[in-house]
């Protein structure tokens, strides 16, 4: 340290430009012919300003170790080979940095050795000298500022709220300096609101302006980076003793945490079921309409039938290969098809495979599995699955395992934020979000599709800690600042602050506006928080997201830090139904606004189909570069049995009555039988644009939960499972409304 103490003082009027000198090098020559000692440059007067011969040149810090280091400053003096003064002088106008350790190896050996031996003339590189030095120093620089810009792009795109940043930044300033068009108010607007939004802005602590907004957006992301740098830099110094003990800490909090719920859950309380209403099965009064609903009932008994055969017990069937096929979704629970077509076995009159479906759940449905699941997923299929089957049938079974199970995902929610993990491991406990999602951000349609089952669960036990847990969701959310009033689809369960601003009513959003809708008509109308959270969300949509193309087809498209993408899914299909469900509850001018805007969205949806050799949807279709409801990807065309469209055409058919409706479901139900089904089932397809058939081999579970059952709907009278006393959760499974002056479900303690 001394050396280097002294070596500093010595050159700091003027520093080389570039003295690279290593440790333990090789004896070398001066130019002149005259050996030098080891591990020092050799001097050389240059002009004026240069360095004498004599003059001491620095020293290394431990000789021997074969450390290399960079001097560099603009100074007029400098280390030099024998170079013209033009040339130093022209290279003393390179940045400086002091005095940095470039390599560290063992003496002679490696980069470090190398570079010291070429510089003495003995062992190194050929063309050592001037031009070795101008190279390091350039591979050097050029791998600092690669650092640097990786650290950058890192910072904005990874932090969780380098989303501000990139939306405040990258595409625009503030809402204040959009042209005036690009805001237009949806239909009832009104300048009041707006208003009445940015008191709001400003009650809650908002930047006023474009300057204070970069401001506060590059502080907040300065004091993350730096907050993630600490936490690193102190688990880095930590002994791998300590690394182990902290992992078992958490563990062992994780089972507390777990032991804590379970505890609160020793036995369920007695129930008095009472009979559904609605479920009674009579026959329609038309010949044809009975035909055709006789015609999807033995479309069920073939997916169902084949099931039974190849993959019984399983999650799903492969038809084509004829054996069972289990997606990791569900970790290793198994029996994903039995629950999730439990109702539709049950409404369609298949009583005897009810009850097979029923005795598999009781002697081998298990949720004691050490594996990684979908919170999501297994919420609405197997959870929904389960509630739906209790409601219309009041076997008890199914509702201790529904709350068996939802004991089980509790842990989720154990997060600073309490916005629960997309992925729970069932045995330990602990959760995790996936690595794609925006630097481990929770996904909206993920965490907000949690709220039917919750609330009945906390129902049906009598306990109050589900309805807890999806209600604080609500209380985050509340507190957040929407981008132009818009939910963007991911939100970092740690800092419980947005991630990447892209929003989407498909993929990745799309459940959570359908809850927000559902769970004010759940609550019997008395979720007024919802029904306000609802209407402001589908306002913004409709101003920021709904286009029309020049073929006057009414479409949503995706929002990307203020930029619209104009693709729309098929999983945003859906929206035509939930747009006309919620008509009714709209202010009186908008009622009949959304019914015919939920029209013109299921219009848009057909032609997707209509527009392909299959009749059947692509994934994803686009409104761009002359095309307008075709997909013009090869991984946007494949159909995988997606009900999305049948359930817009359900609800616009029990709402409207419109005959159009049953013939275009009609037309799906000829295209499924023509292109999907095979001898072991039903199958998706890569490609619904060829001419000929090249399947996918997976029956997915929601075939037979959601695209069957809604065909079902639509073949029948409107007595069956009427709109006013029940709900559909995501997955298509049956909810009843919770009356607060007629209790369905009396809860007495034992």
């Amino acid at each position: 340290m001394e050396n280097l103490s002294n070596c500093y003082e010595a050159l700091q009027p003027a520093v080389c430009h570039a003295c690279l000198f290593a440790k333990g090098a090789a004896p070398g020559r001066r130019p002149g012919g005259e050996l030098f000692p080891l591990g020092r440059p050799a001097a050389q007067r240059i002009g004026s300003g240069g360095l004498d011969a004599q003059d001491p040149a620095p020293q290394p810090l431990t000789p021997g170790s074969g450390e290399v280091w960079l001097l560099t400053r603009s100074a007029p003096g400098h280390w030099t080979d024998g170079r013209s003064a033009a040339a130093a002088a022209a290279a003393a106008a390179m940045p400086v940095g002091g005095l940095l350790p470039l390599f560290s190896s063992p003496a002679g050996g490696g980069l470090g050795g190398g570079l010291g031996g070429g510089l003495g003339g003995g062992g190194g590189r050929k063309g050592s000298g001037p031009s070795a030095f101008r190279l390091t120093e350039k591979f050097v620089l050029l791998l600092v500022f690669s650092a640097f810009i990786t650290l950058c792009f890192g910072a904005i795109f990874f932090l969780p709220d380098s989303s501000k940043l990139l939306s405040g930044v990258l595409f625009h300033s503030s809402p204040a300096l959009q042209p005036a068009a690009d805001h237009k108010p949806g239909p009832g607007a009104r300048a009041e609101d707006a208003a009445e939004g940015l008191a709001r802005h400003r009650e809650e602590g908002a930047p006023r302006n474009p300057a204070s907004a970069l401001e506060d957006n590059l502080a907040r992301i300065r004091e993350n980076h730096e907050r993630a740098l600490r936490e690193a830099k102190e688990t880095l110094q930590k002994l791998p003793e300590e690394i182990q003990r902290d992992i078992l800490l958490e563990k062992e909090k994780v089972a507390q945490d777990q032991l804590r719920d379970k505890e609160t859950f020793r036995g369920l309380p007695e129930v008095d079921f009472v009979p559904p209403i609605g479920v009674e099965n009579r026959e329609p009064a038309d010949e044809a309409i009975r035909e055709k609903r006789a015609k999807i009932v033995e479309m069920m008994k073939h997916a169902w039938n084949n099931y039974k055969r190849y993959a019984w017990g399983l999650n799903e069937l492969k038809p084509i290969s004829k054996e069972g096929h289990s997606s990791s979704l569900f970790g290793n629970i198994k029996g994903a098809t039995i629950v999730d077509a439990l109702d539709t076995l049950f409404i369609m009159g298949m009583k005897n495979e009810f009850q097979e479906a029923k005795s598999w759940i009781e002697k081998n449905l298990d949720f004691n599995v050490n594996a990684e699941i979908s919170v999501f997923e297994v919420n609405i299929r197997f959870v929904g699955g389960l509630l739906s089957a209790y409601y219309l049938s009041g076997e008890e079974i199914f509702r201790k395992k529904a709350v068996e199970l939802g004991v089980k995902l509790l842990p989720a929610f154990h997060t600073p934020s309490g916005i629960p993990w997309a992925l729970l491991n069932m045995k330990s406990g602990i959760g995790r979000n996936w690595p794609w999602a925006s630097g481990g951000s929770s996904i909206l349609a993920e965490f907000g599709t949690l709220h039917l089952e919750f609330m009945h669960l906390s129902h049906l036990s009598g306990n109050p800690i589900f309805a807890e847990k999806v209600m604080n969701i609500r209380k985050v959310l509340n507190k957040l600042e929407k981008p132009e009033g818009l939910y963007p689809n991911y939100l970092n369960p740690s800092s419980g602050q947005w991630g990447q601003h892209h929003v989407s009513v498909g993929g990745l959003g799309d459940s959570f506006y359908e809850y927000l809708l559902k769970a004010w008509l759940m609550s019997d109308k008395r979720d007024l928080e919802a029904k306000k959270m609802y209407f402001d969300a589908i306002q913004a949509i409709e101003t920021h997201l709904i286009r029309k193309s020049s073929g006057g087809l009414t479409y949503i498209a995706e929002w990307k830090g203020g930029l619209l993408e104009h693709k729309m899914g098929h999983l945003t299909c859906f929206a035509g139904g939930m747009f006309a469900l919620g008509a009714d509850g709209a202010p009186e001018a908008l009622a009949q606004h959304y019914l015919e805007l939920g029209a013109e969205i299921a219009r848009t949806c057909h032609e997707s189909y209509n527009r392909t050799f299959m009749k059947l949807g692509p994934e994803a279709f686009r409104f761009d570069g002359g095309v307008e409801a075709i997909a013009t990807r090869q991984n946007e065309k494949y159909y995988i049995l997606r009900p999305e469209v049948i359930e817009t055409y359900m609800y616009m058919w029990r709402l409207t009555h419109d005959p159009q409706y049953r013939k275009w479901a009609w037309e799906a139900v000829e295209a499924l039988e023509n292109h999907c089904r095979v001898k072991g089932g039903y199958s998706g397809l890569r490609d619904v644009y060829f001419i000929y058939e090249t399947y996918d081999d997976v029956q997915q579970s929601f075939f037979l939960a959601e695209t069957l059952k809604y065909l079902y709907l639509i073949f029948s009278e409107d007595d069956l499972l009427p709109l006013e006393h029940w709900i559909f959760n995501t997955e298509a499974h049956l909810l009843p409304i919770l009356r607060e002056d007629k209790k369905e479900v009396e809860v007495k303690e034992k």
